[in-house]
């Protein structure tokens, strides 16, 4: 064989490679039945705020502990917690979308992302 063709070879397997590790590692949409199933691999849940329940954020005691009530789209309501400051606008969003991991009793949240609720309603929209 030729040189060119050992290193096309070779390439062709790093890229292979490459894009069978980076499938592997993405998390997916879920909810907290799913995630409690598989404990140590990262999904994305959506849901909502359980404004009946407290949530706690203390920043005197420790300011990167949140915890808060939230239930997916299938009605489960699941504690959380995030090891950082409390998002601006928290209680004002639609919906919320966690990113982390089942552990044990609660769900650890690594990254939280919030749909704000529209600036705009139909009656305000007015055209020219």
């Amino acid at each position: 064989m030729k040189k060119t063709s050992i290193i096309i070879i070779v390439l062709i397997a790093l890229a292979i490679g490459a894009i069978i590790s980076t499938t592997s590692d993405a998390s997916s949409y879920e909810n907290f039945g799913v995630a409690a199933e598989n404990p140590g691999k990262e999904f994305h849940i959506v849901g909502t705020l359980n404004k009946t329940k407290e949530k706690y954020f203390d920043p005197k005691k420790d300011a990167n502990y949140f915890t808060f009530y939230l239930i997916d789209d299938k009605g489960v309501e699941q504690k959380v917690v995030y090891h950082a400051p409390e998002p601006a606008d928290f209680e004002r969003s639609e919906k919320i979308v966690i990113i982390g991991k089942m552990d044990g009793d609660h769900f650890e949240a690594s990254k939280i992302l919030l749909k704000c609720p529209s600036k705009y309603t139909d009656n305000q929209v007015k055209g020219k």
